[in-house]
């Protein structure tokens, strides 16, 4: 009877948690938090102690077994959301941060929309000059051995 009490205590401060997580806009870890609560509720609810007496034919027991379905789904659930939504809250924030560092510098040029007519809308091609035949030799001769 003490133990179904204390049990019963320890839940319900679970839940109260739960709630407050819940509150602080912290959905995967309140519902964490509900299935770690439901737990010994569901352990009480199925008889684990007085496991031999009654536990085939006990309704209790039956809905204990649903409790600890609801908690088993409530961790699949969100171990299934964390990994689909990239991780921990801190890896989110570090990724977001990395891709604001790698945004365009705002001296960049635009790209041409619509392909003008004229020399503006093609580079200007220089001669090379000697030094640089060399340079690119034996990236050439690897291109005219593959057939490039």
């Amino acid at each position: 009877m003490i133990a179904e009490t204390v049990c019963s205590a320890v839940s319900a401060a679970g839940l109260g948690i739960a709630a407050v997580t819940a509150y602080r806009k912290r959905f995967l870890s309140a519902a964490r938090i509900a299935a770690y609560s439901l737990v010994p509720v569901g352990l009480v609810m199925t008889g684990v102690v007085g496991w031999l007496a009654d536990t085939a034919f006990s309704p209790t027991a039956w809905a204990g077994f649903g409790v600890l379905g609801v908690a088993w789904l409530l961790f699949m659930t969100t171990r299934a959301v964390e990994r689909r939504g990239g991780g921990t809250r801190k890896e989110r924030k570090a990724a977001a941060r990395a891709a604001q560092r790698e945004a365009v510098a705002p001296a960049a040029s635009a790209p041409s929309l619509s392909q003008g007519s004229g020399p503006a809308a093609r580079p200007a091609t220089t001669p090379r000059a000697t030094g640089s035949d060399d340079d690119f030799s034996d990236i050439e001769a690897i291109l005219k051995k593959r057939g490039i």
